[in-house]
């Protein structure tokens, strides 16, 4: 049985589509049941729709409160089945109602090597203008589970990348997110195998 997903990403959805490529390749055994996304003009929702999956728009703004919210969410879930959670450029903190709920079955990928350039505030272009300030001479990715703390959870793999005395953030960035297309399904893929083993904060398991 094919892992049962929900991707939620806030933008254009690049890693969303790698995703959605490398199942019809027949390279991913998941099955992309749901996307939740909260900004309603991202492209990510064209994607979804193309490729016939189910999307859900929400946000917290839409809720009188926050627990409103998660509850909506957790319905939603429940509803499609989901298994795994995999977050795919989502620019919200997941409650911690679903954080909780879904404990160890919620993945996120940061780009930049964790648990370095992280954190309330850090992503996309932020991440890499402050690698190439810090001058640090490896970026690269890390895919992790989500825990109730930004970029924090448990690290089930790194892939780095060559800063080079050239690049600005754009440059860097097209590098790292090159990477994140090639790797972020091999992860999702060891967990639908059941080749992932958690012992506290250590992954263990090929990817």
């Amino acid at each position: 049985m094919a892992l049962r997903c929900a991707v939620f990403a806030s933008g254009g959805g690049s890693n969303f589509q790698a995703l959605i490529d490398r199942k019809n390749a027949g390279d991913l055994d998941a099955e992309f049941v749901l996307f939740v996304g909260n900004n309603s003009s991202a492209a990510a929702f064209d994607k979804a729709r193309t490729a016939s999956i189910p999307t859900l728009h929400i946000a917290p703004s839409h809720f009188e409160s926050e627990s409103l919210y998660a509850k909506k969410l957790l319905e939603s879930l429940e509803e499609y089945n989901v298994e795994l959670i995999v977050l795919a450029g989502y620019m919200r903190k997941l409650p911690s109602e679903v954080v909780l709920r879904y404990h160890h079955r919620i993945v996120n990928i940061h780009p930049g090597l964790l648990p370095a350039f992280g954190g309330k505030g850090m992503y996309g272009s932020h991440v890499h203008d402050a690698v190439i300030e810090y001058g640090a001479k490896v970026s690269g990715i890390t895919i992790h589970f989500v825990d109730e703390e930004y970029d924090h959870g448990p690290i089930i793999a790194q892939i780095t990348v060559p800063v080079m005395d050239s690049d600005d953030s754009h440059a860097l960035a097209e590098r790292v997110l090159t990477v994140e297309h090639g790797n972020y399904w091999k992860a999702i893929q060891a967990i639908a195998c059941g080749r992932i083993r958690i012992e506290g904060r250590r992954v263990f398991g090929n990817v």
